[in-house]
């Protein structure tokens, strides 16, 4: 394992981290080779993790759960709306099958906290796809919640996205939601509010710092050297107060000036762009812990922080949807293989955080370009290659190996993510399977995991693939360049 992937992240977690915090982590599982539900709650249990958010209801994550003590909350898929929207019998049969089985008050179950509907469904990137079925699922989900007598120790939310609030002056006194989505946030905060549930939100400064000119990266990073922010008399020293406080007030604006909230996804990215690195990502950590910790709340709410916030995310994926950058694959604290990637202290004291134990790798072997044949076409191999298998980090931490390296990291990306059969170290002749590892400096050519749930490429990933190969084609041949 190369150097930079061994360090140790320091991480204070006593029994006060979740509760004193309300801190927890985003544990999806996008990835070609997860690593396996019960190593990845060892991975959680040996570090005092106490809170998690699922995107889906797995059931070998919720068995791999089960006995833990820590608080879950469970994702529903927004393809699955549309059909709780209009079958209140479809909402009883999923609450039973993924809730009722599993909770339990003595502990030998799940703890279920939350069942999440839908994943930011609201985004913009899905226009009206899923936004008519939202509430009519959250009332089924609920109504099949309150049948199973677990309404009261369930609460249902909507994980709304960074975009379903804006504040076109960039000052957080003028929030408000996006236009198009007023009548469907009034709709979900009158529910909310009548079953004392919290608004989940996605905030996530290093897009406001890629997407607004006006966002410095010292303000997205809590640096005390970053200009400040004057909104009425109001001082906003970072980006994450900046789009809180634009949420509360879009919360005002439509009468519900105190309701709770919940960070539902926060974090840095480690790679796929510039500035998305382990360093900045852990400044960016760093600051935020520090000002939960310090719970002076913002100026808006300086009694009143977020409810509770889950760092995004727990394990880099592979196979997430890559439209808004390659980053979306690396916003994990752990690697995929759940190494830790850097520092960082989340309350006083200092703890070293565990690696993720008994992980297994395939064979000690990668798939290179072979230097003995005419490599004039490989460039063209290693972008069908990229097609299929993620080779995210040559817009990253990869950028600068040189040629034909970039095509040796596309062809071992492609091999590893097709288990490393020899037919997939081809590519006409052009691959060679070694058993030296072609890591270079930080960029490293990864050995997948050994795991029975493995998984193909499905149709959606696919097609998500084909609508952006012509870019990252583009990017990829830059590399070369």
């Amino acid at each position: 394992m190369p150097p930079h992937l061994t360090l140790l992240l320091l991480l204070t977690i006593p029994n006060i981290y979740s509760t004193a915090l309300g801190v927890g982590l985003n544990w999806g599982t996008a990835a070609s080779h997860p690593l396996p539900p019960a190593n990845v709650v060892g991975l959680l249990k040996s570090n005092n993790i106490t809170k998690v958010k699922l995107f889906d209801a797995d059931p070998l994550v919720l068995q791999a759960l089960s006995g833990s003590h820590i608080g879950v909350t469970l994702g529903i898929p927004n393809s699955m709306l549309k059909s709780f929207n209009s079958s209140m019998k479809a909402a009883l049969s999923w609450v039973h099958d993924n809730v009722t089985r599993y909770f339990s008050h003595s502990g030998t179950g799940v703890r279920i906290e939350y069942v999440a509907v839908g994943d930011e469904p609201f985004s913009q990137i899905y226009g009206e796809q899923f936004r008519p079925f939202v509430i009519g699922a959250a009332i089924n989900i609920q109504a099949a919640l309150t049948k199973a007598n677990l309404a009261s120790e369930v609460k249902v939310v909507v994980p709304c996205g960074f975009d379903t609030f804006q504040s076109e002056s960039g000052l957080p006194s003028k929030g408000h939601f996006r236009p198009d989505l007023n009548k469907t946030m009034i709709e979900l905060l009158i529910f909310l509010n009548k079953h004392h549930s919290p608004f989940f939100v996605t905030i996530l400064p290093f897009i406001s710092f890629l997407q607004n000119k006006n966002i410095s990266l010292a303000f997205a990073l809590f640096k005390e050297t970053a200009h400040p922010y004057n909104d009425s008399l109001r001082i906003y020293k970072n980006s994450f107060d900046l789009s809180f406080d634009t949420l509360v007030s879009a919360l005002s604006t439509v009468g519900h000036p105190s309701m709770d909230i919940v960070v539902s996804r926060i974090g840095w990215p480690t790679d796929g762009a510039p500035n998305a690195t382990s360093s900045t990502a852990q400044t960016f950590l760093r600051g935020l812990i520090d000002h939960l910790h310090s719970k002076s709340g913002t100026p808006l709410r300086p009694q009143n922080p977020p409810l509770e916030t889950y760092i995004f995310s727990l394990l880099d994926e592979d196979q997430r949807n890559i439209t808004t950058g390659n980053f979306e694959r690396h916003w994990g604290l752990f690697t995929f293989d759940g190494q830790a990637k850097y520092y960082v202290n989340f309350v006083q004291g200092s703890k070293d955080l565990v690696n993720a134990q008994n992980v297994e790798y395939l064979p000690s072997k990668w798939c290179v370009a072979n230097n003995n044949k005419d490599l004039s076409n490989a460039t063209e191999r290693a972008s069908e290659a990229c097609t299929l298998a993620d080779c995210t980090a040559l817009s990253g931490s990869c950028f600068n190996i040189s040629w034909p390296g970039n095509i040796s990291y596309a062809f071992n990306s492609y091999y590893q993510q097709h288990d490393q059969r020899a037919d997939s170290c081809d590519f006409g002749g052009l691959g060679l399977i070694t058993t030296v590892d072609p890591s270079i400096d930080n960029c490293r050519f990864p050995v997948q995991l050994h795991t029975s749930h493995s998984t193909s490429l499905n149709g959606a990933y696919l097609f998500c693939w084909k609508e952006l190969l012509i870019v990252n084609i583009f990017v990829f041949l830059l590399s070369f360049s």
